[in-house]
């Protein structure tokens, strides 16, 4: 089991900062949610609800113990995006921190399916090393990166789907 990488507080001040009102009364997505630190920080702020994803069962359960009646998948994120699509989810803001070097910076943005989890003006972001670049090479569902912000070794960079 990788060892968790939870978002800083200074990186969680400023995303919580850019995203503002943007979060109140949406549906939130946080894939690789790890300790579910973002979701819960969204639900927080205003969330209407949040849907986490994280493939490690023991870290899933945890947050399922903090997060009350959240839904929380423990499934890899290429299935959780077909179960979510399955179900007609559609979320306002999509959060991924996938592990830092790993290639999920190039391969999240194509994972089939994922432009229907988008509601209607939802945006996404994507933390990642500031040492990774996002380069939307495989973009089927037309991500658009609007902004790209950097903070030490992270990143936060925001697209939306301009389907």
């Amino acid at each position: 089991m990788k060892d968790v990488r939870p978002t800083s507080g200074r990186v969680m001040s400023a995303l919580f900062s850019i995203l503002g009102e943007r979060v109140e009364g949406v549906k939130f997505l946080d894939l690789f949610a790890g300790t579910g630190r973002v979701g819960l920080e969204a639900l927080r702020r205003g969330a209407s609800s949040c849907v986490f994803v994280e493939g490690v069962k023991s870290r899933a359960d945890e947050i399922r113990r903090l997060s009350g009646d959240s839904v929380v998948l423990s499934l890899e994120v290429r299935r959780a995006v077909s179960w979510l699509v399955k179900r007609e989810m559609r979320f306002g803001v999509i959060f991924a921190d996938p592990p830092y070097n790993s290639g999920w910076c190039d391969e999240l943005p194509a994972i089939q399916n994922l432009g229907e989890l988008f509601a209607d003006g939802a945006l996404m972001v994507i933390e990642h090393s500031s040492r990774e670049n996002l380069t939307l090479t495989s973009n089927p569902h037309k991500l658009e990166v609007i902004s790209s912000r950097d903070y030490g070794e992270t990143c936060l960079t925001f697209l939306e789907c301009r389907q």
